[in-house]
């Protein structure tokens, strides 16, 4: 059971419905931000974003109480312009629904405030201070009449003076056209090393021309796929751009050895052959180019050519059993 025991204010009341209060379509924020509003002394211009912010009620509460206050029509509002130009929005609040009509009745017997109607007329603004010296059109040459130094990065490019006594240049050797004994090397050196598998197609021209260098110096292709397994890591450090290794080889061409002091034929291929290099022994088989195999024993032919040797032999030593006809 609830009792309930009222005490009558002595000043600073007001009186409200109860279909006011117990409305059954107006939320709690609604009806605190109405009875906050009809609370306020008259002639009061507090808006109604301003009581929402004294009653401590948040954004979007705001503007569902707002909607749900301008939907049972205790809340109007129009947009007008006041005096001097300045749009103003009106707001209406009253304790009973108003209808539209009955709502602009109202606000056009009301003053139209604005905030600048308590603000000075606007004043006219006073002459400008002129500045000091003869007015001087701006100059239509284009170009400044001081030079502004290392103010500025567009200075005119000046010519390169080259001195008198210094004589120009020949014309750049040009680089010779690669021969089809240096594209046959090149396409072979995939075959050369397995670090050499993925040389870029792209790079097969160019290091075609370096490889004609050392063949036109005098260089054999023994020599340069001796000079290239020499340059290859031994130390079984894979190599991620073949390409670039093989332009970095071929880059700078020896003097080719004088056949005539030390044939070529007896010079060591490697002063101290590598651990990798050092079990490799070339195939005496049929091959285009010069074929490299780690053999298990003492054979001289790699795996490939003892297969092929194999399977030919076998050819002809199979014979076929002989049929029995039966008549």
């Amino acid at each position: 059971m609830i009792y309930r025991h009222h005490i009558a204010p002595p000043r600073a009341f007001s009186q409200f419905s109860h279909e006011l209060i117990r409305h059954p379509r107006l939320s709690s924020d609604a009806v605190r931000l109405l009875t906050w509003q009809l609370s306020l002394p008259d002639g009061a211009r507090e808006s109604l974003s301003r009581t929402a912010e004294r009653a401590r009620i948040g954004a979007c509460a705001f503007t569902r109480a707002k909607r749900q206050l301008k939907e049972e029509g205790f809340v109007h509002e129009r947009r007008l312009q006041g005096p001097g130009g300045h749009w103003v929005t009106q707001q209406l609040v009253s304790n009973v629904p108003l209808s539209a009509a009955e709502a602009a009745k109202i606000l056009a017997r009301m003053p139209v405030h604005t905030p600048s109607a308590d603000a000075s007329p606007q004043v006219a603004p006073s002459p400008r201070i002129p500045a000091v010296g003869v007015p001087t059109p701006p100059p239509t040459d284009g170009h400044p009449r001081q030079d502004p130094g290392e103010n500025t990065s567009h200075h005119p490019a000046e010519p390169e003076r080259k001195p008198k006594s210094e004589p120009d240049p020949g014309p750049a050797p040009e680089t010779p056209e690669p021969s089809e004994a240096a594209r046959a090397l090149v396409a072979a050196l995939p075959h050369l090393s397995p670090d050499l598998r993925r040389i870029p197609r792209g790079m097969h021209d160019e290091l075609a021309r370096l490889v004609s260098r050392w063949l036109a110096a005098g260089h054999t292709p023994t020599t340069v796929r001796t000079h290239i397994l020499r340059g290859l890591p031994d130390d079984g450090t894979p190599v991620h751009r073949p390409g670039g290794l093989l332009r970095y080889l071929l880059r700078d061409v020896p003097p080719a050895p004088d056949p005539d002091v030390t044939p070529v034929g007896e010079q060591p291929v490697h002063a101290r052959p590598s651990s990798r290099l050092a079990t490799l022994r070339e195939c005496e088989g049929d091959h285009v180019q010069a074929t490299l195999f780690r053999p298990t024993g003492d054979e001289a032919l790699c795996r490939r050519c003892l297969n092929s040797r194999a399977t030919e032999a076998s050819r002809y030593t199979s014979h076929t059993p002989p049929r029995t006809v039966i008549a």
